[in-house]
């Protein structure tokens, strides 16, 4: 029970976090040195006033989460001496009423204090505490917070020495007593120096002009024998952003970190490099949608390796990829260059030699290379990505649009329930009730309006409620993670088969009995314990409809709010119009078995959508086992079966033993009959996407067209093949080039403006904007028949013929995906992806480039914009595919 209270408040004060962000603890750090090898390491918190931290020694699992230290690695050169001491002026044990036990806790100031007795000190003293916080009324929930401390055997100090700290899973390093600072930690991972730090400039200068760099390379080499060395390829890494393991499964995730090296035969390579870091993150990563081992902040690898001859030095780069939460950069290649003799390693600019000259251009649209020197800079890209040949700026999607069809969604869902045998007998019951039992007809019209007003209040504080504890990131990865969804597809599963009356899935009885009693006693009170009533023993009806509304409604932060307004509006509605004008209750029909019907037909809805949860995971992990022909034929199915029910040849157990054809019977059985044949025309092959007819009405339900398995995939025209390799079939049967050259020669020759599409196979919004804008018959149509469509993959791992050289950047390229980032970066600056650019065949910007955004009609403005703007240069001059 004592469990179940501490989570209760752990997740009920996640409201409070979201909407601001608590930090009532703050923690220094500090040593001190006792003897010639004893050390004393003291952890100290501050706390805000009111709130508490609790001791390491408390009685029994069931209460707060007890201060815990956890050492960990190199524990042969250090041992612990006694118990971790707690000193404070500010102790208090007793009874605590929120946990209901026993408690010794500490406000205001506590340090805790353990001796060390050091018998390496070359080796830190590393590991992680974690604490949990509480005030009078809510808990924060736990935080871990990694220390790392240097503890040098030399003569003893008198007075401690101040450490640097930082917060949860990231180091704080004790460092000498000569090179310390002051610093204070707190709970939101930045560190607070006391000793102004001077930024550097770079940083901020690339992120200004779009050029992200957020990881810096440093190398040394350290000798470990007469002919043996260790070579240290070192990373710092920007806050947020991460690097990968080299030792990744499968070849579907990100690129893994990678020591390359160029031919060398007095220079023999040991074994595989290690890796060491402190900031290690291993487990499920949402983005790659597999198991990955990646590092944050800094890490190491060390490669063992054995010089014959000192004279002749290593050369090679180190590959990597990056990425942060939300987006990837491009793999990129950092060269290096080793001299045993002089015992010196240099990597990225300083390892580069220069570079032979480029020949001139000569404005002809090819690549400028002589040997194996490469000059992809593009004047005239330069100079029009600036400043555009048009002005096709797009104005931000209007949000409200999104939020109405939300709210639609709700309000359609409370229609739903008010037809359902749990809510709709209530409505004559309750407005009766109301209007016999107060004193006049404006007393009866006020309470029922209450009662309307209480039920939207408490609905809507459902949609808050959900929307503060799981937060709007959490929300919408609802609607492309993989495990999230076969969740919901089996729960929505349940759901139907509750609707056709196997089973109910209702609340437990005593929450309703305790509400019922609440509402006994009258007034406003009373009131709203009718409503909430009311919410409690129609669950079993009313939840699946919930359920469903709130699942669709959470790509947006504020869909579970606005769908629980529009849901509680509905069902409310009647309860207020009726109270206003009791003789339309004498319209209503009355209950009976289509109530029951109304059930069924919602459950043949459910299972329906429970297919839609489990095409987005198919998609998502690639399973193939429900492709566009499967799941097409299932919803058919679906809706001939209730089609059939609705014709009495389908029973289900609450149904009654006959049918009454009344008319609105028969209007929903041809209803849903023309369905089953509109859903069957999806089965008709459309020649322009060589896939079948997508349906407008299943946008968004049904996987794509061609994700299917009876026809043959698409064949791109055999004579462009044969003049230009790189032409395919990209995304949705479109033509492409992945060759930016190749693509450019044909656009000249066409006389087309270009779509030039900067991707990577690994980038997510890229597929987005394939699945769910470039498959829409307006944009399909203008790609395909009016633009040259260039698709630059910037992470394409085929290996180039023979290694190259940018002359700009002075890097190495050496696979495809290397060269098209090297070509963004030096015309664009830019790096991420996806980046989609309007071009005329003499390689001028026809308007500003866009990058990742939602809306079809959106990007077909812009599209029309760049079309229009190439026509007025060519003086209406435009050629034809």
């Amino acid at each position: 029970m004592r469990v179940f209270i501490t989570y209760l408040i752990l997740l009920l004060t996640v409201q409070f976090a979201s909407a601001q962000i608590l930090e009532p603890v703050k923690w220094s750090f500090s040593q001190n040195q006792i003897s010639d090898d004893e050390f004393e390491i003291i952890y100290t918190a501050v706390l805000d006033d009111g709130w508490y931290i609790y001791s390491q020694y408390l009685e029994g699992e069931d209460g707060p989460i007890p201060t815990s230290f956890n050492y960990e690695g190199n524990t042969g050169s250090y041992t612990l001496v006694g118990k971790n001491e707690e000193r404070s002026s500010h102790k208090k044990s007793g009874y605590d009423k929120m946990f209901e036990m026993d408690v010794i806790k500490f406000s205001k100031q506590v340090s805790f204090v353990q001796k060390v007795k050091v018998t390496d000190d070359s080796k830190p003293v590393k590991g992680y505490f974690e604490y949990m916080t509480c005030d009078d009324s809510r808990c924060l929930p736990p935080d871990e917070v990694d220390f790392s401390f240097t503890l040098k055997k030399k003569k003893a100090a008198a007075t401690p020495t101040p450490a640097t700290a930082s917060t949860k899973k990231e180091e704080m390093k004790i460092v000498d007593e000569k090179e310390t600072k002051p610093t204070v930690a707190n709970n939101d991972k930045k560190e607070v120096e006391t000793t102004p730090v001077k930024e550097d400039p770079a940083p901020a200068k690339a992120e200004q002009s779009g050029l992200l760099d957020p990881v810096k390379w440093d190398m040394a080499v350290e000798k470990t024998g007469d002919n043996t060395f260790d070579l240290l390829v070192k990373a710092n890494i920007q806050e947020g952003w991460y690097v990968y393991s080299q030792f990744l499964e499968g070849e579907d995730g990100p690129v893994p970190t990678t020591l390359y090296w160029d031919d060398n035969e007095a220079v023999k390579i040991v074994g595989k490099a290690s890796e060491e870091s402190d900031n290690k993150v291993s487990g499920f990563d949402k983005m790659f949608e597999m198991n990955v081992t990646k590092f944050k902040k800094a890490f190491t690898m060390r490669q063992s390796v054995t010089a014959t001859d000192l004279t002749k030095p290593l050369t090679g780069a180190v590959e990597f990829m990056t990425c942060d939460d939300k987006r990837c950069l491009p793999p990129s290649e950092i060269p290096f260059k080793v001299d045993f003799a002089s015992m010196k390693a240099l990597i990225g600019d300083a390892a580069m030699a220069k570079t032979p000259p480029v020949a001139a251009s000569g404005g002809d649209g090819k690549m400028k290379q002589n040997g194996n020197v490469i000059d992809q800079e593009i004047a005239k890209i330069q100079a029009t990505y600036k400043n555009p040949v048009g002005n096709c700026g797009v104005e931000e999607n209007a949000k409200g649009e999104g939020l109405l069809m939300t709210f639609v969604l709700g309000f359609l869902g409370g229609l739903l329930a008010l037809l359902t045998p749990c809510v709709f007998p209530m409505i004559p019951l309750t407005v009766s009730y109301f209007t016999k039992s107060s004193t006049n007809k404006a007393t009866g019209i006020r309470n029922a309006l209450i009662y309307g007003a209480s039920i939207i209040g408490i609905y809507v504080s459902i949609g808050l409620f959900i929307t503060a504890v799981f937060g709007p990131a959490a929300l919408n990865a609802l609607s492309t993670n993989a495990i999230a969804n076969v969740l919901f597809f089996l729960v929505f599963i349940a759901f139907a088969f509750s609707f056709f009356g196997y089973y109910e899935i209702t609340l437990p009885s005593s929450w309703a009995n305790k509400s019922d009693t609440m509402a006994d006693k009258g007034g406003m009170i009373g009131i709203f314990f009718m409503a909430f009533t009311l919410a409690l023993v129609s669950f079993s009806c009313t939840g699946p409809i919930i359920g469903t509304a709130l699942v669709e409604s959470a790509k947006n932060p504020s869909g579970p709010l606005i769908v629980m307004l529009g849901f509680s509006t509905a069902l409310a509605l009647p309860f207020g119009l009726f109270a206003a004008f009791p003789g339309w209750l004498n319209s209503l029909p009355r209950s009976g078995g289509w109530m029951s019907s109304v059930k069924v037909v919602l459950g043949f809805l459910e299972l329906a959508l429970a297919l839609k949860f489990l095409s987005v995971a198919d998609m998502t992990m690639g399973w193939g086992i429900l492709p566009y022909e499967v799941f097409m034929g299932a919803w058919v199915l679906i809706f001939a079966a209730t089609t059939i029910y609705l014709l009495g040849f389908i029973k289900f157990p609450h149904d009654s033993p006959t049918v009454k054809y009344t008319p609105t019977r028969m209007f929903f059985t041809a209803l849903f009959g023309l369905a089953t044949l509109y859903l069957a025309s999806g089965f008709m092959y459309n020649e322009k996407t060589q896939a079948y007819n997508s349906l407008a009405a299943m946008s968004g339900l049904a996987p794509p067209a061609h994700y299917n398995i009876f026809l043959p995939q698409p064949v791109p025209n055999a004579e462009i093949k044969a003049k230009y390799p790189s032409f395919t079939k990209c995304a949705n049967n479109l033509d492409c080039f992945k060759d930016y050259y190749e693509g450019l020669a044909y656009a000249k020759a066409e006389n087309l403006p270009i779509l030039l599409d900067f991707t990577g196979h690994g980038c997510v919004n890229c597929r987005k904007t394939e699945e769910h804008i470039w498959i829409e018959d307006g944009v399909w149509n203008r790609i395909a028949q009016d633009f040259v469509l260039i698709s630059l993959y910037v992470d394409d791992r085929k290996k180039l013929e023979k290694e190259l050289i940018s002359k700009s950047r002075e890097a190495k390229l050496r696979n495809v995906g290397n060269k098209w980032a090297d070509f963004q970066i030096v015309n664009f600056q830019q790096n991420s992806q996806p980046l989609y650019v309007m071009m005329s065949p003499d390689e001028s910007v026809l308007a500003a480039p866009r990058g990742y955004k939602e809306g079809a009609d959106d990007y077909l403005e812009f599209l029309e914009c760049g079309l229009d703007v190439f026509a007025k240069k060519n003086n209406g001059q435009i050629g034809q595919k």
